[in-house]
């Protein structure tokens, strides 16, 4: 590999690191939500996945009930986690500029 090909692929690392950074910082920012027993609990992660907020009706707050909320809980917690690491790995893909790249997903641990 000549001195150029080289290069080349130094500034493009360069440009993909500098991607993911800006990358990991709007994810910090962004958030999502999502519910579970039809509104009655909803969380709220960042893009990482990260949960920031629950929000619980006072409705479903029954001492006889308690592991129906759980459950709840568990189910809207799971499907935002779920959606912002596919939200993630779009991205990560688009910064990847479409290059395959496995375990890119780990740098924004």
């Amino acid at each position: 590999m000549d001195g150029v090909n080289l290069q080349q692929l130094m500034e493009l690392s360069q440009q993909m690191q500098s991607r993911v950074t800006e990358l990991q910082e709007r994810l910090e920012q962004e958030t999502r939500t999502a519910t579970s027993g039809g509104g009655m609990v909803e969380v709220t992660a960042d893009g990482k996945g990260n949960i920031k907020a629950i929000k619980i009706d006072p409705a479903v707050v029954d001492p006889g009930e308690v592991e129906m909320l759980e459950d709840l809980i568990v189910a809207a917690a799971s499907e935002v986690q779920r959606r912002a690491h596919e939200e993630m790995e779009n991205e990560m893909r688009q910064a990847a500029g479409g290059i395959p790249m496995p375990g890119l997903g780990n740098l924004l641990g």
